[in-house]
């Protein structure tokens, strides 16, 4: 497959003119039913990779095939939702069949919500960073939710706009991302084998990253390096560790790490320098800072307590 075309698209209407949709009625803010895509776009779809300068939250059915987001893949079904915000890069492959495409596609640009408090915190909600196999399936309840949304705020977009129009439908973006926060939370609950799993995985991955030399080359390992090596997204790892133990992927791994700690304090004669060092840190004070901030103890006084 010959290389693919970057296409930057940095306005509503631009977006409207590349996918040969009517003008816009709003330059900030556009909803879409999926179905008026045209089909006949795909050999356009796959010459080319995107880069949206806006939000994006989509429910798509009935499309086949994968959708490449960032380096992850997703093959959609009924009722999946997902979520990008600027900046982020997705491409289609030849797989893909968007003859009964259906479903809803709202953008709107970071100005829409400027000054709106939804601006300062929807940076909170973590699956706009989502890699996109780690979309929402909706039950069919959560699906008729989303809908409803959907076509309030494509009621509201359709409407002349007044002094109301853009409160009325950056309160209902603000209602759509709480529900979808919710169901993001039902999925992690319904899916508690599939997470231990992961929480296995991500262990023996500790295990094997300080048996390795990795230790020694990297320094101590990081929420980035685990998340990669279990193919999700750093934010998305956060998400489901605090969803089992409480505590987000920067705390699990410090935790792990002072439990190795006292692994070697225990049962080993190594100096708190030579420990530090074997665990990656490269200034032994902060292992002692770390140490004692999670023990209520310095790494000696853990020590001397077994004597």
């Amino acid at each position: 497959m010959s290389p693919k075309n970057l296409i930057t698209i940095n306005s509503i209407s631009e977006y409207h003119e590349i996918f040969e949709l009517p003008r816009p009625s709003h330059p900030l803010l556009s909803i879409t039913e999926l179905k008026r895509i045209n089909s006949q776009m795909k050999p356009f779809l796959l010459e080319n990779k995107f880069v949206f300068d806006f939000y994006s939250i989509s429910i798509k059915k009935n499309i086949k095939g994968n959708i490449r987001y960032g380096r992850q893949n997703l093959d959609f079904r009924e009722g999946v939702m997902a979520f990008s915000s600027p900046k982020q890069i997705f491409s289609f492959d030849d797989s893909i069949d968007l003859s009964e495409l259906s479903g809803w596609y709202l953008i709107f640009h970071k100005d829409f919500i400027r000054n709106y408090d939804l601006a300062r915190k929807i940076k909170n909600f973590h699956f706009f960073s989502y890699e996109l196999h780690e979309a929402l399936h909706l039950s069919q309840k959560e699906e008729a939710t989303i809908d409803s949304i959907m076509r309030n705020i494509q009621e509201e977009h359709l409407t002349s706009i007044d002094s109301f129009s853009q409160d009325l439908m950056v309160s209902q973006i603000e209602l759509l991302i709480h529900y979808s926060n919710r169901f993001y939370n039902r999925q992690f609950i319904t899916r508690k084998n599939s997470n231990h799993d992961t929480l296995i995985r991500l262990e023996k991955i500790l295990e094997e990253y300080f048996e390795s030399n990795k230790v020694s080359e990297l320094g101590l390992p990081t929420v980035k390096y685990i998340s990669f090596q279990l193919n999700i997204s750093p934010s998305y790892l956060s998400d489901l560790l605090k969803n089992i133990t409480g505590q987000n992927a920067q705390r699990h791994i410090h935790d792990w790490i002072i439990e190795k700690a006292k692994e070697k304090l225990t049962t080993t004669s190594l100096s708190i320098n030579e420990i530090a060092f074997q665990l990656g840190f490269e200034y032994p004070q902060y292992f002692s800072r770390l140490f004692k901030a999670k023990t209520k103890l310095s790494p000696l006084e853990f020590r001397n307590s077994f004597d």
